[in-house]
């Protein structure tokens, strides 16, 4: 006969199930067959297989399972144990391939709301029990002395028999009797029990909480009390117990005898200790983790009056995805583990080392005295982790980048110091990595600026917070208005009116270069276009810088063509400028789409030509209309002997091979009445610089339109010519 893949998995779950019904077999009294048994047991093994398998984790329905296998009479002090030892050793076996990638963090809450419904319910069952025996003696003082007899009987009987530990002693804490589950509780004999005093297994941590009780008790001013205790047991372990003890008194109301019930939850309250760990402990590394090193961080923000200070070091390896991408993530786990055994090592016992999250690290120090502390422990960090780790017979080198802070509490709250430390670090792996840095107020300041308007850049598009400013590209030989160049500003609600510098790399860097490079263009466009109708052929020309990041985008081609069809604005009258990197890569995407605006009928003009390093020889093959000189040039330009004649001789040539190449030139940054007489004389065609006028919003560039019309005069910005 062939199995089949379901029939399989049955035998295993059973066979598995035989191994759970011989792990718990006479530590409870279960009037079950042995086959009956281990069908039942098979059942709850499904369904704990589904509760880890399941789509959607509920650990709910296992606190469900927890208290069927008390109303089944699984009751016995090692029942639980043995079940949670055997299920979470073999139990993630039984889950299907591929398991779910959180399976081990399901099995703890699966365990653990087993756990939970089982106690919950013995402790239910306990004090049902409780209360039926209480009953059953204050039934037996109230009873004639005709049925004395029978109620001493069953009295008797349901001491005997009961699962929880009773113990009768004398106002004086003498123990009298006791009942088998107390002997096999604490394992003493009924004999060692009658010579010895409950204050003799008390535990002396417990004692001063219980001896208030029990006085008040044993004078009669109560009448029992209920509380979790530990006790001594015979070997010399600890006993977790849940103890109530009750007063009995003879027929005149006086106290007589006390009657004390306990309940072995031992189990439980390792198992709730295992599980505070795990809540507060990363199961990686055995490190605090980020909710415990939170927890302490306030514990030192408690008195932030006081002159107490703390330091600390937030760090980050350098380079560990590579780790993980190129050897897997089991090696990656093992070089977490060795980094955090290296780390403890440097720390001590004195400083709080958590891991915060994949391959970050912190550092507490506590009541530190002083930035130097904190630094010699960061250079000490750095030193461990050069020399290379040792993992599955090959070395792995690994570097960690810091962020050092230390202050008093009373001057930063816990948020900003973690914001500091964060900060810091990203400024140590920006200077080159494998090093730390220390905090620094000013600088950091201007990083919050600089991470702030990055994370509200995007928004800030969606929201039209942006606005076009236009600088006029002027003749040079008559003084005319032939274009103007668009330039974006970022009217932020904060910071207010923003120049690109401070938000152009943060707009490559993030990506939202594209959509708002796409916005300028469709406003400028427009613009020009408004211009186009009012002034037709004396509208200038519309220039727009367009980013490298833009010119890598496969849809600028078509974002440019809608814009103009758009907008009406024919492409002759549209210009888009690029860095001379961009330009004169040697790559096919970029090249063809720059051919494609030739195509279209767009200009084509490389910005701050004579920065880079520019294959010349290249640029009669591109696609390019203009060139602009690099305001540095022109700043060299200061008429008379005052001009450097190699720099002159440099504008000269770069002017003369544009004019070979049918190339017209702009020069940018003319600010003196030198610079604009000695470019003229030079060749050159167009100039740009706050000598003409500064950018302006467009309504300036319309009067300034408007006005040189009315006078029938070339349309020019402020000019000295």
């Amino acid at each position: 006969m062939v199995i089949g893949p379901e029939d399989d998995t049955d035998c295993v779950r059973r066979r598995f199930a035989r191994r759970w019904s011989a792990a718990v077999a006479g530590t409870s009294y279960v009037s079950l067959r042995p086959d009956e048994l281990t069908d039942y047991l098979a059942g709850l093994t499904d369904r704990l297989v589904d509760v880890l398998d399941a789509a959607s984790h509920d650990p709910a329905r296992a606190h469900r399972i927890g208290v069927e296998l008390v109303a089944a009479h699984f009751t016995g002090t090692e029942t639980l144990s043995r079940s949670l030892a055997v299920l979470g050793e073999e139990l993630p076996a039984l889950v299907g391939d591929p398991p779910p990638p959180d399976l081990s963090r399901r099995l703890g809450s699966t365990l653990g709301a087993l756990a939970a419904g089982y106690a919950e319910a013995l402790c239910e069952r306990t004090v049902d029990e409780q209360e039926a025996i209480r009953r059953a003696l204050l039934a037996a003082r109230r009873e004639s002395e005709a049925r004395l007899a029978t109620s001493e009987s069953r009295l008797r009987a349901m001491f005997t028999e009961a699962a929880i530990g009773i113990g009768i002693g004398d106002l004086d804490g003498n123990i009298q009797e006791v009942n088998p589950a107390l002997v096999r509780m604490f394992g003493y004999t009924a004999e060692e029990f009658t010579r010895r005093n409950v204050s003799a297994m008390v535990h002396p941590d417990d004692a001063p909480s219980v001896w208030p009780l029990y006085e008040q008790l044993v004078r009669g001013l109560r009448d029992h009390f209920r509380i979790e205790k530990r006790f001594s047991r015979a070997d010399g372990e600890i006993i977790w117990t849940n103890l109530t003890v009750s007063l009995v008194r003879d027929a005149d109301g006086a106290p007589a005898y006390q009657v004390a019930m306990l309940e072995d939850v031992t189990d439980r309250q390792q198992l709730q200790a295992t599980l505070a760990h795990l809540a507060y402990h990363d199961p990686l590394t055995e490190l605090p983790n980020r909710t415990l090193f939170s927890r302490r961080l306030a514990e030192a923000f408690s008195d932030p009056a006081g002159s107490r200070r703390v330091g600390l070091c937030s760090l980050d390896l350098d380079g560990f995805k590579r780790v993980n991408d190129s050897l897997g993530h089991d090696v990656g786990d093992q070089l977490l583990v060795a980094v955090a055994g290296r780390l403890a090592d440097c720390c001590g016992p004195d400083r709080l080392l958590a891991r915060m999250g994949g391959d970050e690290f912190v550092v507490l120090t506590d009541g530190s005295g002083g930035s130097a502390e904190v630094v010699t422990l960061a250079e000490e960090i750095i030193t461990a982790m050069t020399a290379p780790f040792r993992l599955g017979g090959r070395d792995l080198s690994v570097t960690a980048s810091i962020g050092v802070v230390e202050q008093a509490v009373a001057e930063t709250t816990p948020a900003e110091l973690m914001s500091a430390a964060d900060i810091t670090l990203y400024r140590a792996k920006h200077d080159g990595k494998g090093r730390y840095a220390v905090f620094d107020r000013g600088r950091t300041d201007l990083e919050i600026a600089r991470f702030t308007l990055s994370a509200t850049l995007p928004a800030a598009i969606e929201r039209g917070e942006f606005v076009v400013h236009y600088q006029p590209l002027v003749t040079l030989s008559d003084g005319a208005l032939r274009g103007v160049e668009a330039l974006v500003r970022w009217h932020h609600p904060t910071f207010g009116l923003l120049q690109p510098d401070r938000f152009i790399e943060l707009a490559e860097e993030t990506g939202a270069i594209v959509t708002l490079g796409r916005w300028v263009l469709a406003h400028a466009c427009a613009q020009a276009r408004a211009w186009r109708d009012e002034f037709g052929a004396a509208a200038p020309l519309l220039s727009v810088n367009l980013s490298p990041r833009q010119l890598e985008d496969p849809d600028l081609v078509a974002d440019v063509t809608a814009i103009l069809l758009d907008t009406g604005l024919e492409p002759g009258q549209l210009q888009l400028e690029l860095t001379e990197q961009a330009v004169m890569r040697d790559e096919p995407g970029p090249l063809k789409a720059l051919r494609a605006l030739d195509d279209l009928g767009v200009g084509i003009a490389v910005d701050d030509f004579g920065t880079g390093y520019s294959n010349l020889s290249t640029l009669p093959r591109l696609p390019v209309r203009g060139l602009k000189l690099d305001g540095s040039f022109v700043r060299t330009l200061r008429g008379g002997d005052a001009t450097n004649p190699t720099d002159e001789l440099i504008v000269s040539t770069v002017i003369g091979l544009a004019h070979g190449l049918d190339l017209t030139v702009t020069a940018e940054g003319i600010e003196t009445a030198d610079q604009l007489e000695r470019l003229r004389a030079l060749g050159c065609d167009v100039g740009q610089g706050w000598l003409f006028a500064k950018a302006v919003p467009a309504e300036e560039i319309t009067g300034m339109l408007r006005a040189h019309r009315s006078a029938g005069e070339p349309t020019a910005g402020r000019t000295g010519t």
